[in-house]
């Protein structure tokens, strides 16, 4: 099982945000935990299950484990982690 982070290239109230996602919510939820990102910042979105990691936590991300992935460079592999990411939205 894995954990992922793309490219911080969103733009957002003055920094830059990854996002990072994984195979499983409970791989996901242990790593934002690790990161000291709250729970109560997972995106529980129809989009895609993942929490928003600011550009200075990525390479910590990594560094835990976290497999970087990019838009540019992994296309195919960034559309099947997203995928997964929409199957694990969970209606409230």
């Amino acid at each position: 099982m894995t954990v992922y982070i793309d490219d911080a290239v969103h733009p957002w109230r003055g920094e830059r945000w990854a996002h990072l996602l994984a195979d499983t919510l409970p791989e996901l939820h242990a790593m934002a935990q690790q990161l000291g990102i709250p729970r109560r910042a997972f995106q529980n979105r129809r989009s895609g299950a993942h929490y928003d990691v600011p550009a200075a936590l990525r390479d910590t991300a990594i560094a835990l484990g976290a497999v970087a992935i990019s838009r540019h460079a992994d296309r195919a592999l960034v559309r099947r982690v997203i995928a997964n990411a929409r199957a694990q939205y969970q209606p409230l």
